[in-house]
């Protein structure tokens, strides 16, 4: 028997929800777990290079136990009383890795709820919600890979994850403007501070507050206050040559909402109302352009659904 699982592409943060916030988008990583019929046969991985990305970019993505995907589906065993012998697992990649799109977060939950399937669902999804948590780190990408739409959430302490769906107005619109290098996630968090100022603390959490209220009200100017950060953006600022200038350049450019990174970076998202987009590429062109940086542009609407069984 085989499974494919299809989960999209997301983005955390959104600027003032750090660890909290995130979304999802129609691109999507495929994964395929199947027990193979042959005895002693193993652990076999394959990743699959659809598009997005390019055969150097997946060469360091593990094909053994060390593979985010296995060890995921080797809890889900765990939390049966079992353990994974005879498996093949195959991830086709569309989500470009190391752009801060969730491709990780993707195929975890792709892998979970594939084996999820072949072993009966002996796992109901807060199950598999922690389990992909745990091996991710952090809820803000799995939950809208899971749910799909914008998702708010909290990894507790006893490790279950608190979640909630949140509105979004169709009328505002996304560019994902995606940088030609990529970006570690380990060592975009690594330039974190283990403490902030208490003034950060605050203003992170009105802009939080805010933001849940302008997609409930649709108000667009409460929401161009609330796509502001001081908690992780201007840490990662160096590690993103341009980004400020980016941001800066677009702050007064009549359509746009906010500019915030995508997760940990590089990548860039532009929350706009549907007008100046040759404007708005040209300034994120000529701002990349002094650093070198060639980047591709993707105007995406939010996916409403998460990950799917085919």
């Amino acid at each position: 028997m085989k499974v494919s699982v299809k989960t999209p592409a997301t983005i955390a943060n959104l600027g003032c929800g750090f660890d909290s916030f995130g979304l999802a988008l129609p691109l999507y990583n495929v994964v395929s777990v199947e027990e193979t019929v042959l005895p002693g046969s193993g652990i076999e991985i394959n990743i699959i290079n659809e598009k997005n990305n390019t055969d150097n970019e997946l060469t360091d993505v593990a094909t053994d136990k060390t593979n985010i995907v296995y060890k995921a589906i080797e809890l889900l065993y765990n939390f049966i009383g079992q353990i994974p012998n005879e498996l093949k697992i195959t991830i086709k990649t569309q989500i470009p890795i190391g752009r801060g799109l969730g491709s990780s977060s993707s195929v975890i939950v792709g892998g979970l709820i594939a084996a999820n399937e072949l072993l009966g669902r002996p796992a109901d999804q807060k199950v598999l919600m922690s389990i992909a948590t745990e091996i991710e780190g952090h809820p803000d990408n799995i939950t809208p890979a899971f749910l799909g739409g914008v998702t708010m959430s909290s990894w507790e302490e006893d490790g279950s994850v608190i979640y909630r769906k949140l509105p979004w107005n169709d009328d505002w619109k996304l560019m994902v403007c995606i940088p030609d290098y990529e970006l570690n996630t380990e060592i975009s968090r690594s330039v974190l501070p283990k403490e902030v100022p208490m003034k950060d603390a605050v203003f992170n959490l009105k802009r939080s507050a805010m933001f849940v209220d302008a997609l409930y009200n649709k108000d667009e100017e409460l929401l161009k206050l609330a796509l502001k950060d001081k908690l992780h953006q201007p840490y990662r600022e160096k590690l993103v040559p341009g980004l400020s200038d980016i941001m800066n350049n677009l702050k007064h450019t009549n359509g746009v909402i906010g500019t915030v990174l995508c997760g940990a970076g590089p990548a860039v998202l532009i929350v706009y109302n549907g007008i100046n987009v040759s404007e708005i590429k040209e300034i994120v062109t000529n701002s990349w352009n002094y650093f070198n940086v060639k980047c591709n542009f993707m105007n995406l609407p939010i996916e409403k659904e998460g990950a799917s069984i085919l």
